[in-house]
């Protein structure tokens, strides 16, 4: 019950955000006012959701710390897909042929950050840490995993393994960066980074959503299992081994600091202890 209470309204809101979203997609300026409002109003939801059904303050989403943790994910994220696309420029799949113009990049910046947000909140925030509890960390992060791959293949360009690519990378890592910070804004800015330089800036189909209007005009070509396909880089094999070693590093740093919950339960570390 308590899953549900806190699962719907950031459910609700990432519906109504989203449709307001494909209603202003050709307005930049609209998109991107739109993205950072559900983004804004999704958080509110979600800690007053955590206040009312579990009685204490939602220290995963403590304002207090909070630019600089985001910056972290965001530096991660982006430094993570540079590497990526770089290793499949480097085989021949990517080449970048001009400049586009900034109205692109401007509406995925708000949509990104809508998504970034409510995601985290829905399959971190909620699912993976209410699922930690009962199952342990390594359960929690394979059943979330898998629903975050599977919820993937709504998308236009989707695949079976591309899902199954997203399932074993950024959905473990983004569980693991969790564990590791016991807050939910290293994640958030993780994924921001990650989607926001591979559509806005490097100019890629994001998760099978179709191609973007990025900083780069940059274009996919060669083999599928190279490039991802028109799935894009996330499908690339370069993306699911670097997100499996990405993902048993934080996992080796959650349980360095003694944030592994084990299957026979216990109360993880917060954000406010960590810092400590």
């Amino acid at each position: 019950m308590r899953l549900l209470k806190q699962l719907l309204p950031v459910l609700a809101v990432a519906f109504i955000g989203g449709q307001g979203a494909m209603a202003v997609q050709e307005n930049p300026v609209l998109s991107l006012a739109v993205g950072l409002v559900t983004a804004v109003v999704a958080m509110f939801v979600y800690a007053w959701t955590v206040r009312w059904s579990e009685r204490r303050s939602p220290t995963e989403v403590a304002v207090k710390g909070a630019a600089s943790r985001t910056l972290l994910g965001v530096l991660i994220g982006a430094a993570w897909f540079t590497a990526i696309i770089g290793n499949i420029a480097f085989n021949g799949g990517y080449r970048v042929e001009g400049f586009g113009e900034i109205a692109g990049p401007v509406g995925l910046f708000g949509f990104m950050a809508a998504v970034s947000v409510t995601e985290e909140l829905l399959f971190r925030g909620v699912l993976f840490r209410i699922m930690e509890e009962r199952t342990g960390t390594w359960l929690a992060l394979v059943l979330t995993s898998v629903l975050f791959g599977l919820s993937h293949m709504l998308n236009p360009d989707a695949t079976l393994w591309g899902a199954v690519a997203i399932a074993v990378s950024a959905g473990g890592t983004l569980a693991a960066v969790y564990a590791a910070t016991r807050n939910l804004w290293v994640p958030i800015g993780l994924h921001f980074g990650w989607n926001f330089v591979q559509g806005g800036v490097f100019g890629t189909a994001v998760s099978g959503n179709g191609e973007n209007d990025g900083l780069l005009d940059g274009v996919l070509s060669g083999p599928t299992l190279l490039t991802g396909g028109k799935f894009g880089p996330e499908a690339s094999p370069h993306t699911v081994v670097s997100g499996i070693l990405l993902t048993l590093a934080f996992l080796w740093l959650a349980r360095r600091r003694g944030n592994l919950v084990s299957r026979k339960g216990g109360a993880p570390a917060t954000a406010a202890s960590i810092a400590r």
